[in-house]
């Protein structure tokens, strides 16, 4: 993944406030059937204690009734069953029914970007840009036990490049990333057996390209390699959608997100594909599809998105307008929510969006479905915002939603208060932005996100404080 911490050097504020990315958590279930999501956050989960630096969870895996957490932290704050500020380095375990903070502590020395596990949860593979885990070298990725956090040597353990995003589907490691993993002559996304780390041949799409255009104004695009950076499983566990830069994967045209077929000897490109996801965005930020998250019934799939404006004023098939300006009204799917069926036929192999909920030129990082909303998270200050941009215009019906939102499955409206009754509104400390959404049956909404600035180790979320980095919105 790119740089997880701020933009600099960028004159926008939108864009400055945050240039983090979620990580979807695959396969981590749905809702159950007649329950929402209430607006007030649950008291009893652990958050990041640093108050002197910006630290931030970059992704939550559950794994039974314990709730992993990664990112760039190294101490931890518990609350229950007594108080305590405990040492951990950018990886740490909890009960997610309870707080309280396990043993689990593989002392990682760098940022740790995403998190899987096995099937017994006994084995963790952890990915991201480090050296060193429990003073073992390694290079952005490596197996540890669960039980004692210890690195398991028989486990390949060398990327060539930082490490964006790990998947455990079958007897396969999927891994996402900037460059060759574990000797694989596969780059930027190779499957990896999960005893020994080698390649096993899963994987052989041949992905390439970048994203390379002058926008409106004349100045050009920002730099950017070519990378996977994201994943989101289907509820069936049949496909999977990878998010990153690259303009061919396995032979077909895709850019920001291709849709993966998980056969049982090979991964295939699907025909799923949208033409909508082709449009470029503002300059500094070539890459903005920055997450993607499956309707309970795997029938739609809903999308987050940065990149403040278009880079260019008009589509040129139609002359259509799609906001550069600020003064514009917003187009295309920069800095926005939006929703695409699954379904493909030979006369729509293309399908675009069924609906757009712009965030004012705010970015949103992370989104996560059940079946009564969509939520969505990021630094943004509203949603329901097509007229708006940098404050130039606000729209005629903004919904506040500071930091994450929630949105009707039906037509992406947002909800002006939480679903199913409760009073109040969804919300969040905006911060540098919700890096993380995933949906626990039986328990709620969990987020991952930044501590803020420094000294706002209070953050706070769903109307309480103290929940930097970590947030629950139970059923």
């Amino acid at each position: 993944m790119k740089s997880l911490t701020a933009v600099t050097g960028l004159a926008v504020a939108s864009l400055v406030l945050g240039a983090t990315a979620a990580f979807a958590t695959p396969g981590a279930g749905t809702a159950p059937v007649g329950t929402s999501v209430g607006p007030v956050a649950a008291t009893y989960t652990p958050s990041i204690a640093d108050t002197t630096t910006k630290r931030i969870v970059r992704q939550l895996v559950p794994c039974g009734d314990t709730m992993y957490a990664v990112g760039n932290f190294t101490s931890i704050k518990q609350v229950k069953p007594t108080a305590a500020v405990l040492p951990r380095n950018n990886a740490f375990s909890f009960s997610s029914t309870t707080g309280e903070v396990s043993t689990f502590n593989p002392d990682v020395n760098g940022q740790v970007n995403s998190i899987a596990l096995s099937a017994d949860c006994s084995t963790a593979y952890l990915g991201g840009s480090f050296t060193s885990i429990g003073g073992v070298s390694v290079k952005n990725i490596a197996a540890v036990s669960t039980a004692t956090g210890a690195v398991i040597p028989a486990f390949k353990h060398s990327a060539g490049g930082q490490v964006n995003a790990l998947l455990v589907s079958g007897p396969h490691l999927l891994v996402g990333s900037y460059a060759a993993v574990n000797g694989s002559k596969h780059k930027y996304l190779s499957s990896h057996s999960l005893v020994t780390g080698k390649d096993d041949g899963y994987v052989d799409l041949n992905i390439s390209g970048n994203y390379v255009y002058t926008q409106q104004d004349g100045r050009h695009s920002a730099k950017n390699a070519t990378r996977v950076y994201n994943f989101s499983l289907s509820p069936d566990q049949t496909k999977l959608l990878a998010m990153g830069v690259f303009t061919s994967v396995g032979g077909q045209a895709r850019r920001q997100i291709v849709m993966l077929d998980l056969g049982a000897s090979a991964v295939s490109v699907n025909p799923w594909y949208s033409t909508e996801f082709n449009q470029n965005c503002f300059l500094a930020e070539p890459f903005w599809l920055q997450d993607a998250s499956w309707a309970v019934d795997g029938q739609t799939i809903y999308t987050a998105a940065t990149g403040y404006k278009p880079a260019t004023n008009s589509d040129p098939a139609s002359g259509v307008t799609t906001g550069f300006y600020t003064s514009d009204p917003r187009g295309g799917l920069c800095d926005a929510a939006a929703a695409f069926s699954t379904s493909v036929t030979s006369d729509m192999p293309a399908p675009n969006h069924l609906w757009v909920n712009y965030a004012g030129c705010d970015s949103l990082y992370a989104t996560a479905a059940d079946l009564t909303a969509v939520y969505v998270g990021g630094h943004q200050r509203r949603l329901n915002s097509p007229n708006n941009c940098d404050e130039n215009k606000l729209s005629t019906n903004p919904v506040s939603s500071p930091g994450m939102g929630a949105l009707q499955p039906s037509d992406g409206s947002a909800y002006t208060t939480a679903v199913g009754g409760f009073t109040g509104e969804y919300q969040r400390s905006r911060g540098l932005g919700a890096d993380d959404m995933v949906v626990v049956p039986g328990q709620g909404l969990w987020i991952g996100s930044d501590n803020g600035t420094a000294g706002s180790a209070s953050k706070s979320c769903g109307g309480k404080i103290g929940h930097a980095g970590i947030c629950l919105l139970p059923y």
